[in-house]
């Protein structure tokens, strides 16, 4: 299947709000809206099959996000912090301590989709996520970055396939690069109905109490669809009309606006406190994950 950027992508709206001129890094992204696009992250992630059956067949239930949805937010997002924010040790600490439940992760002999944890491509593939929805919300919320922005932002961003086993070799070499891979990539996706289910499960959060649902399931389901770019959202089978897609483009020029007003230690709070949680836990020699 041969796709477009534009099938493949969210739409950004095309007021420049506070980028302006200046150098960007992915670190400049670590503000706590940058997580609001988390499950639509994880889907995309997942219609992978490989990754999809990876995390759908996996024994390893300790980290599963549907069994322990808190601890695995936490796993992910400390993992997102440490490959952005941690020195060689800390993300070297990290990568073992990933590793010893990856070794487990693997397809059963026989198995019609063949995984592994530590097949690069798919680390590949993974990082990939990560990057697009990190380069989403910030543009979300401060407008389309220039070509010299958008190229310093995503060279900044190859610790997120590094910090596990992918060679920097393999992260595609400029922004240009990435979007020939990414399209490509997505050309190979499918979902079948193992991890539809999943998704599914996912979307309307039945991995997290009735209270919890009532209050942020409408609000957390319509931010996961709108995260999505139409080719997903086909794969998936939802609706996204031109008036949600208004008033996705408005709650982000109103939460734009916000945080103006918020000051950054708050927004970016998060995740340095996930590094302080890392460090204490290194110094302790207690389990990363």
């Amino acid at each position: 299947m041969t796709l477009t950027v534009q099938q493949t992508r969210i739409a950004i709206p095309g007021t420049n709000r506070r980028t302006g001129k200046r150098r960007l890094a992915v670190t400049d992204a670590l503000d706590f809206w940058s997580f609001a696009g988390a499950a639509a992250n994880v889907a995309m992630q997942m219609m992978n099959p490989g990754v999809g059956h990876g995390v759908v067949d996996s024994t390893v239930h300790s980290g599963a996000l549907m069994k322990h949805p808190w601890k695995r937010a936490r796993t992910t997002t400390q993992y997102l912090a440490v490959a952005l924010l941690g020195t060689q040790r800390e993300i070297d600490a990290f990568r073992e301590a990933v590793n010893v439940a990856h070794r487990q992760v693997h397809s059963a002999p026989g198995a019609a989709v063949k995984y592994n944890a530590f097949d690069r491509e798919l680390q590949l593939w993974v990082a990939a996520c990560l990057f697009i929805g990190f380069e989403d919300s910030y543009q979300l919320l401060n407008g389309p970055l220039s070509d010299e922005q958008a190229e310093n932002f995503y060279q900044s961003a190859a610790t997120l396939a590094t910090s596990m086993q992918v060679p920097r070799d393999m992260w595609p070499a400029s922004r240009v690069a990435f979007d020939e891979y990414w399209t490509a990539a997505c050309g190979k996706t499918r979902l079948d109905e193992p991890v539809a289910e999943y998704l599914d499960d996912l979307l309307h959060l039945r991995m997290i109490n009735w209270p919890m649902r009532i209050v942020f399931g409408s609000l957390l389901r319509f931010l996961t669809i709108g995260y999505l770019s139409p080719f997903f959202r086909e794969q998936m089978g939802v609706q996204w009309s031109a008036a949600d897609q208004r008033r996705f483009d408005n709650l982000f020029a109103f939460v734009a606006f916000v945080n103006r007003f918020i000051p950054r230690f708050l927004r970016f709070g998060g995740s340095y406190a996930l590094m302080l949680d890392l460090r204490r836990r290194i110094d302790a020699g207690t389990p990363l994950i």
